[in-house]
Order: C-alpha cells, then structure tokens, then sequence
C-alpha cells in the first residue's frame, strides 16, 4: 500500500488529499487564517484521522497553491497551473480546458491527454476575475454570498455592471441600488461581470472540449 498527500495552499482554505494507489482515501479542509501552516498541518490531521493511519504512513507529501512556500514536510511542490492539468485529466480524462476560479486569482488552461499544459492565461492582477470580486459584491448588495447565486437565478438580465474592477464593479452596484433595480438583477450583472473577465482570458487560450471548472466558485450556482 502506497499512500500519498496533495495539499492546496489556497488563499482562503487549505485542502488536503490523501490518495492510496492511485485512489482517493481521505481529505481535510482548515481556513487558511493567518497561520497556513498551521492550518495545513490541521487539515493533514484531519485527513489521517479520517483514513486511519498515522503521519509515518505517508511516503510522499506534494503542495500547491499560492502558498506552497509555507507548505509544511513537503517532498516536492507543483504549480497551480500544471496541479490544475493534471488533475482535470486524472478525474476526466477527456478534459482539455480547464477554467480555475479561485478567491483571488482565476486562470484559464488548456491540457493535453497527459495533462501537459499547451497554454494558459492568468487573471492574478486584479480581483475582478476571481471569488473576491463576488464577496465584495455580496457586501455592496447586502446579501449573503451563499444566497446570490440562487438570487441571479430570478433574474431576466436586465442590468450591467462594469468588470474592470473591484471598485468600479462596487460603484455600479451602489448605482443600481439608488435607481430600485431589483437585488436579483444586480445578482444576475455582478455574475455576468465576472464570466466577462473569465471569457476574455478564454478568448486568448482557445476552447477545446471538454471543459472542466474547478475552484471555489465552481460551487456558485449563480456562476455555473
């Protein structure tokens, strides 16, 4: 029996993975906080316990994530780019696109069978193109983020807000808000901003099927 950990130093949450021959045994999940280490090391525990062995059991420990530096007992580190292609074709073998929307950054990839990148386009500059662009978002509107997404759902698209930034994106949502559009239209605009920003980086790759999203805002309805 071979056991492996992945972990993902992810801005807002550390993921852990833990694979048995190839086969996914366990996971743990820890806010990143404002000690990632710490955090990995929890997540870590959370996943052994889960799977029942010991730190010992482990032969090999590989980090991403925008804070791999401070990944802890790491054997070998990835970028998020090549971790995002490997692991489409691993799960999917026909995935050749893979979209990543993550908190702060989001990027756009396209793979080969291996899980060889051929291209990929970055959106790291600014947080329009990423999760924090929708809390910001949630915060202008006054609205949960986790019920957002099912608000946009009412929506016929009648509203449009700016998708160059944070602070313009804001400003258009206070604006919307002094002139009664309705919150669900806004919703279904600050969803439309952010697939804007993720179009445009796809627009330099190229779209090959299948396409594969993953990241934290895959999990948004509103996006997906």
């Amino acid at each position: 029996m071979t056991v492996v950990a992945g972990i993902d130093m992810g801005v807002q949450n550390i993921k852990v993975v833990l694979l048995r021959d190839g086969e996914i045994l366990s996971h743990g999940l820890a806010p990143s906080g404002f000690e990632p280490e710490k955090a990995a090391r929890q997540a870590l525990q959370e996943a052994l316990e889960k799977a029942r062995i010991s730190l010992s059991d482990i032969k090999h420990v590989a980090a991403t994530g925008v804070g791999v530096e401070l990944a802890p007992m790491v054997n070998s580190k990835v970028s998020i780019v090549s971790a995002d292609a490997m692991a489409a074709v691993y799960l999917f073998p026909s995935a050749r696109t893979v979209i990543d929307v993550g908190a702060e950054e989001s990027r756009v990839i396209r793979c080969d069978g291996k899980g060889n990148v051929l291209d990929f386009a970055l959106n790291e500059r600014c947080a329009a193109g990423a999760g924090a662009f929708l809390e910001a978002m949630a915060r202008a509107l006054e609205v949960r983020l986790e019920e957002m997404g099912e608000l946009s759902l009412k929506a016929k698209g009648t509203a449009s807000i700016s998708a160059t930034c944070v602070i313009f994106g804001e400003s258009d949502v206070v604006s919307l808000i002094h002139k009664q559009e309705p919150k669900y239209e806004i919703a279904r605009a600050i969803y439309d901003a952010l697939a804007e920003r993720i179009a445009s980086m796809i627009h330099r790759v190229g779209l090959e099927p299948d396409v594969m999203l993953v990241g934290g805002v895959a999990r948004d309805v509103g996006f997906t």
